[in-house]
């Protein structure tokens, strides 16, 4: 029954550490996708003013795919996580076994940083897709009044300034995203070797109460063979002087 009951857990811990790898890769592929999305534009924007948004669109459901895959590992993970909690509070399960809790919290840890990570991502992605898309609007609606009229050059030159105006502080903030980006990535990265160095820590805080033991009862076993010996020693003493005497 207990075997049955471990195997159980460790098939369980196993589910979930596969699907946080692949919540890992796919993250950090969507926040690439992100990050190359508005360059991606910029540089269809400066080649053509007739170019097809073939890349955009393309990009556009590559990002819906990728946040529906997200989403799905998500809810496998949390799924997992239940299952996992469900467990450590069953019957047949000591509630004093703090492994199996400290364990437990570190994937909801996971899942709760992972989720995080994602929201955001996704949230920065729209931004900047809205504002291209805004920008993209305000740039056809100046083509469009320059073809219409040739006259008013005044009142197109202060659009065409405001529109590069418009781009100049578009680029510096996508400079400053991209930078935000790499700090989360180099974040995230330490934060694993963190995690890694406090699983192994446990692990051998979990390993020395069963050391301590060991020794303890070695000590015991010492302790009583030393009694043994003395009181075969004392009896061959008197039995020694018995005989002397007699």
């Amino acid at each position: 029954m207990a075997a049955g009951s471990s195997n159980y857990w460790e098939d369980l811990r196993k589910q979930a550490r596969q699907l946080e790898n692949e919540l890992d890769l796919k993250l950090v592929s969507f926040s690439k996708l992100c990050t190359s999305y508005s360059s991606t534009r910029d540089g269809r924007r400066d080649s053509s003013d007739t170019t097809p948004l073939l890349n955009g669109s393309s990009q556009d459901r590559m990002f819906e795919t990728m946040a529906v895959e997200i989403e799905q590992l998500l809810g496998k993970l949390t799924g997992i996580n239940d299952k996992m909690a469900e467990y450590t509070n069953s019957a047949g399960v000591p509630s004093l076994n703090a492994a199996l809790m400290h364990t437990l919290q570190r994937h909801r840890d996971i899942l709760q940083d992972y989720t995080h990570e994602f929201h955001k991502t996704k949230a920065n992605f729209l931004a900047i897709r809205e504002r291209e898309n805004l920008l993209g609007s305000v740039r056809k609606d100046i083509e469009s009044y320059k073809s219409g009229s040739g006259v008013n050059n005044r009142r197109t030159e202060l659009f065409l300034k405001e529109h590069e105006h418009l781009r100049n502080s578009d680029r510096l903030i996508e400079e400053t995203i991209s930078i935000a980006m790499a700090t989360k990535e180099n974040m995230t990265s330490q934060r694993g070797m963190l995690k890694s160095i406090q699983s192994k820590m446990n692990t051998l805080a979990n390993r020395f109460p069963a050391v301590n033991s060991l020794i303890q009862r070695i000590n015991l076993r010492k302790r009583r063979d030393s009694l043994i010996l003395g009181g075969i020693v004392g009896i061959c003493t008197i039995l020694l002087l018995l005989y002397a005497f007699h």
